[in-house]
C-alpha cells in the first residue's frame, strides 16, 4: 500500500512534470530552461530500471539471494503447453 505521505509529493511533482511538457509542446518560444530542465528529469528519471530482480524471502540487500524469474506461458486452446 502506498503511504500518502508517498503518493502527494509524487502527484505534485507529476503535474510539474506535465506542465512543464505542455509548456514546451504548446509555446517553446516562451519556455526557458527551467521548464527543459524539468522535462528531462522527469524524462531520464523514468529510464532508471526499479524492479530488476526480485528478492527471495523478502530478504534485504545484505545478504538475500536473488532469483531469476521466468515468462509463463499461456497454455494453448487445447489445454497442454507447448512441447517445445
Amino acid at each position: 500500500m502506498v503511504r500518502r505521505w508517498v503518493l502527494l509529493p509524487a502527484l505534485a511533482l507529476g503535474a510539474l512534470w506535465w506542465w512543464a511538457v505542455m509548456r514546451l509542446a504548446l509555446v517553446p518560444e516562451q519556455a526557458g530552461l527551467i521548464e527543459g530542465a524539468v522535462a528531462a528529469g522527469g524524462w531520464g528519471l523514468s529510464l532508471l530500471p526499479v524492479h530488476v530482480a526480485s528478492r527471495a524471502g523478502g530478504a534485504g540487500a545484505a545478504g538475500g539471494t536473488t532469483t531469476a524469474t521466468t515468462a509463463w506461458r499461456r497454455p494453448r486452446s487445447g489445454g497442454r503447453s507447448d512441447p517445445s
